[in-house]
């Protein structure tokens, strides 16, 4: 059996991505662990308890969220553990022992809130880890089904490496790629190298008999524009590498990624780059 280890604080971006876990697992016999990492700032920032009241508060809350989203899942079964220590640590850790499919964490963005433990956390999580991270922004409507994935391609070797597992996720929620070329430069060899990952992608998802169309993008930022686009066509997931493609004019803005996981308002699955080629 399968699970989804979702990052529990309680706080609105982490129930989004609780929501989106159990969308996911419903599709297919998948469990959910939430977990709960507990650190002394907690009875200051979230709960207003004593610190010796606070494992009861949580196992209580954490009751009333089984009683709600058990019913939902009808092939898997959903549970949570409490762990002690560094957050992000605690979270990737837990999902090597138990050989987890995927992580799920709600994130703040940079608005103002890291300061709570997911928000200064989900990068550090998609950074530490191997297995794919979806993050989830707060008042996001994550219960609607999984339709369309928007699959951007630039000139890195890593970026067909995403393929499968957006494949994957397509397949058991009969849902749509949209592969997007993306073209940052007018420099013909950079193009050729995007037209021809392209080709081999369509080729791939051919061969596992995905639903996909190609739709070409040209983009001078990276991360913006591809958000942009992915709102237009109505994505409700973007799969990106967690090393993107880099250019001179958007060094200034840190990492693509990060500012994926950090802007986006839609979920982001994020895969990590192998040493392997697709």
């Amino acid at each position: 059996m399968k699970t989804i280890l979702v990052g529990i604080d309680f706080l609105d971006s982490s129930l989004n991505a609780l929501e989106h876990a159990v969308s996911i697992a419903s599709m297919g016999k998948t469990d959910i662990l939430m977990v709960w990492v507990n650190r002394p700032e907690y009875n200051k920032e979230v709960f207003l308890y004593e610190p010796e009241k606070l494992p009861d508060v949580v196992d209580e809350k954490f009751q009333e969220l089984i009683t709600k989203y058990q019913p939902l899942l009808e092939n898997g079964t959903i549970s949570y553990t409490i762990k002690k220590g560094k957050v992000y640590k605690q979270i990737v850790k837990e999902a090597k022992a138990i050989n987890a499919e995927m992580i799920v964490v709600g994130t703040h963005g940079s608005s103002g809130f890291e300061k709570f433990w997911i928000g200064s956390n989900a990068n550090k999580i998609v950074s530490a880890t191997d297995l794919p991270v979806i993050t989830i922004r707060g008042g996001i409507d994550v219960l609607k089904p999984l339709t369309r994935i928007l699959l951007p391609i630039d000139s890195t070797l890593e970026t067909r490496q995403k393929v499968p597992y957006a494949s994957y996720l397509a397949k058991i929620h009969d849902a749509e790629i949209v592969v997007t070329p993306l073209y940052t430069t007018k420099v013909e060899t950079v193009r050729d190298r995007v037209s021809r990952y392209t080709e081999q992608v369509t080729q791939y998802m051919d061969d596992e008999e995905v639903k996909y169309r190609v739709e070409e993008l040209e983009v001078d930022n990276l991360a913006e524009d591809t958000i942009d686009f992915a709102k237009k066509i109505g994505a409700n997931l973007i799969c990106i590498m967690t090393e993107q493609e880099r250019s001179t004019a958007n060094l200034w803005l840190g990492p693509y990624a990060q500012r994926f996981v950090n802007h986006s308002p839609i979920p982001i699955l994020s895969i990590h780059a192998k040493d392997f080629t697709y």
